[in-house]
């Protein structure tokens, strides 16, 4: 079996989680899904399960963190073009998403934005050009040197 990352996120309305992360491209997997608990699947290997603060809990003695208050994790998804990544927003946003929380990255090669969750979760959408990414940070740190963006 491949190496897969499972996510966990506890959520105040598991419903709204659920549609917030399929207006970013998830997939509900019922098998692992009910009143309590949602399996939302992006690809075969990254899963984001949503969970009730309820159940949350049960999985960790720790207390929840506010993410409207602070910032506890980023969570950044690959996208398939600039456009989709414009796209991408807008289906969040429609979803109960706000829009932009930090400033939008354009460095020519690459190009994200990013949307909080209902719950305050920040979940970045990035866009690299095929090239730039085989080159690595260089090349975003070159592209963005050129047009004054860094």
């Amino acid at each position: 079996m491949p190496r897969m990352i499972f996510v966990n996120l506890p959520v105040s309305d598991l419903a709204r989680s659920r549609a917030f992360l399929e207006a970013l491209g998830a997939v509900n997997e019922p098998k692992f899904t009910d009143d309590t608990a949602a399996c939302m699947t992006f690809s075969d290997s990254i899963h984001v399960m949503i969970l009730t603060h309820d159940k949350f809990r049960t999985f960790t003695p720790r207390p929840i963190a506010d993410p409207k208050a602070g910032s506890e994790v980023l969570l950044a998804l690959s996208i398939d073009s600039r456009e989709s990544v414009d796209q991408t927003v807008a289906r969040a946003v429609k979803a109960g998403g706000t829009a932009d929380p930090a400033p939008k990255q354009d460095y020519g090669v690459m190009y994200g934005r990013s949307v909080a969750d209902p719950d305050g979760h920040i979940w970045e959408l990035i866009w690299m050009d095929a090239a730039a990414a085989e080159r690595g940070a260089d090349a975003v740190a070159e592209a963005a040197a050129a047009t004054g963006t860094l």
